[in-house]
């Protein structure tokens, strides 16, 4: 009797949770959990095991053999989703450092396209050729106009003569002496006869540490006689080796001449500005610094 009342008991507290198959598996269980201890507590009230031996007693967990999973299957499930997540997560972050990585591959080709474009005149196109077949500022950051005719219109003097120039001690090297030579020409404000000393020394010690110095200066000579479309030909031609000593300079003195000229161009000698820092981070300093500084406020570059 007691049996029958039990299993009676058992499938009405059953029928309706299987009735309801369509709930989730986890639901389905914990109510069906529910019902079975509803169905001890009426069995057993008060849990009287003194009248008689309940028929339902608490289950104890059997030995795990060697060799079998500890966890079942959904909490495999799980572990497994974990993993899983965290991979996802590494990927992740791997796939945002290789983005960063390409936007600074991005930037410092933005960079080279910008000097070379700077380089090759894209930006204002090639010079329209003059008398001659010469490109007039060919490879300049801006269409250089040929120099106007006359007598003495962008005359340079011819080479000076030995006794011309202020003497020089001999250093034992011919370049230096010839662009000291230069120098002292330049700083008489002997300007046509400094250029053309300078330019010699240049042609003829091309290899020379102070070749770079002399065309840069030869370039500042023409700058500081008003002379300043032969200015910007010459001091870019001296940007043109990366590796001279006053490349760097030339690039500041260039922007000095694209805003002297007539009309002025403030835009080209920002982007010389932009250049020389995008090129040269580590060189501006000290002097340089301070007339980058004040070359770019008298041009008001951002």
């Amino acid at each position: 009797m007691k049996t029958a009342i039990i299993a009676l008991l058992l499938l009405s507290a059953a029928a309706p949770a299987l009735a309801q198959q369509d709930l989730p598996i986890e639901g389905r269980v914990g109510k069906l959990e529910k019902e079975m201890k509803a169905v001890q507590r009426k069995v057993f009230p008060g849990g009287a095991q003194q009248f008689f031996e309940p028929e339902i007693k608490p289950q104890v967990a059997p030995a795990v053999a060697a060799g079998v999973p500890a966890d079942t299957p959904v909490a495999d499930l799980s572990r497994r989703v974990d993993a899983l997540e965290k991979a996802l997560a590494a990927m992740t972050g791997q796939v945002e450092q290789n983005s960063f990585n390409l936007r600074k591959l991005e930037d410092q080709f933005a960079k080279m396209k910008g000097d070379a474009e700077f380089r090759l005149n894209v930006l204002e196109g090639k010079a329209a050729p003059v008398a001659g077949g010469a490109p007039a500022g060919a490879n300049l950051p801006y269409v250089v106009p040929p120099a106007p005719k006359g007598p003495t219109a962008g005359t340079v003097a011819a080479a000076p003569t030995p006794g011309s120039a202020a003497a020089v001690t001999p250093s034992g090297d011919p370049g230096k002496d010839a662009y000291l030579a230069g120098y002292a020409l330049w700083e008489q404000k002997k300007y046509p006869e400094a250029v053309a000393a300078l330019k010699a020394m240049a042609a003829k010690y091309p290899k020379n540490k102070y070749a770079s110095y002399a065309r840069n200066l030869a370039g500042r000579a023409y700058l500081d006689n008003g002379q300043y479309n032969e200015a910007i030909r010459e001091l870019f031609d001296n940007t043109k080796d990366e590796a001279g000593e006053r490349a760097p300079h030339s690039y500041v003195y260039m922007a000095q001449a694209l805003m002297k000229r007539k009309p002025p161009l403030p835009d080209k000698a920002c982007q010389a500005y932009e250049v020389l820092l995008a090129k040269y981070p580590d060189k501006v300093t000290g002097g340089l610094a301070d007339l980058v500084t004040r070359g770019k406020a008298d041009a008001k570059c951002k």
